[in-house]
């Protein structure tokens, strides 16, 4: 049976999310404020009477009432980059099923550390309880750990709240699933389109590259720079579209690799009967390309979202730390990878 809601002329209050729950008013505040005391399943039943209903919690009362502001901050770097509104997504959603919201702080890319530690004591001044930190910046630096010492923060690639801790996601791995899928289908080599190497998925998926292209026997060509973006991928097509024996590319990540086809394409150059790409990612859109992209898939949504219990977690000091999985790159073959002619 759905819900009864209240009449249109008012918004639903608690009374309303208590029946709807089937629980007492008292145990839907108790819920609200993060009380201890409350079993798993009722905090459920109320969260979900919550979304069903539309029930709206006023963050002011919430907060004078049980001490605690329920928010968590998130710092990342202003662009439009696919990978940033997915991972943004999951920790939106893990934070609502735990009852709380999410405020961000933007900054611009390759930003200075002020700039960082600016955007961090703002989200305390809004009351963040803990920091999501979808940025290159160092936990341990001095002026950094100051503030981590007081608000709990996470780094959103990092597998644990530790500063020397492992990426939830192996970049390393990453890369040598992409290499070697080329070097299996029988390239002599592969040239690499890198991803910019201020962030750590570029620096190790490069590394990845190198050391397979190493255990094969094959000297890396250089590698071509790139920063993310489908104009530098263009750029880098451009350049490869000039080399007569290339035959295969690793290209950092979808958004690269899309303006990498165009300008082979542009350049007469073939995708994949002249040139095969695998990129990283698995965007949307990649699926879509002409041809429809080779690539090694990250779950962004999934990443977000273990970031957000990861620091919940340590929030309420519970075990849900536990229940988090452990994320896995996947190899998704597609249209734009093939033997080399004559194979």
């Amino acid at each position: 049976m759905s819900p009864r809601r209240p009449s249109p002329d008012r918004a639903p209050n608690q009374i309303d999310v208590a029946r709807a729950a089937g629980v007492s008013a008292q145990t839907v505040s108790r819920v609200l404020s993060g009380h201890p005391n409350v079993r798993p399943e009722t905090a459920r039943r109320v969260h979900a009477a919550i979304e069903s209903l539309g029930y709206r919690i006023h963050a002011a009362a919430a907060s004078l009432a049980s001490g605690r502001t329920r928010i968590l901050g998130m710092i990342l770097v202003s662009n439009d980059r696919y990978s940033s509104a997915a991972l943004g997504a999951g920790v939106e959603s893990a934070a609502a099923a735990n009852g709380y919201t999410v405020t961000t702080a933007a900054v611009a890319d390759h930003a200075s550390t002020s700039a960082f530690l600016e955007a961090f004591d703002r989200l305390e001044r809004q009351g963040a309880e803990g920091i999501i930190l979808n940025v290159p910046v160092e936990l341990d630096s001095p002026a950094m750990g100051a503030r981590t010492q007081r608000t709990p923060t996470i780094r959103s690639e990092l597998a644990s709240m530790q500063p020397d801790a492992p990426l939830i996601v192996d970049q390393h791995a990453i890369g040598r699933l992409a290499v070697e899928h080329l070097l299996d289908l029988g390239h002599r080599t592969v040239w690499h389109v890198g991803g910019d190497e201020y962030w750590i998925e570029g620096r190790h998926r490069r590394e990845a590259w190198e050391q397979v292209l190493g255990e094969r026997g094959i000297v890396p060509p250089p590698v071509i720079p790139g920063e993310w973006t489908p104009e530098s991928g263009y750029r880098a097509g451009r350049t490869i579209a000039a080399i007569p024996d290339a035959t295969a590319v690793f290209a950092a990540s979808d958004e690269m690799a899309f303006g990498l086809i165009r300008a082979l394409h542009e350049a007469g150059r073939r995708v994949p009967e002249d040139i095969s790409v695998v990129s990283v990612d698995d965007i949307a859109l990649a699926a879509y390309a002409s041809p429809a992209l080779t690539t090694v898939r990250q779950p962004f949504e999934d990443m977000g979202r273990a970031a957000a219990l990861r620091l919940i977690s340590h929030i309420e000091e519970s075990d849900a730390d536990e229940a988090v999985p452990d994320l896995h790159p996947e190899l998704i073959i597609r249209s734009s990878t093939a033997p080399p002619r004559g194979q």
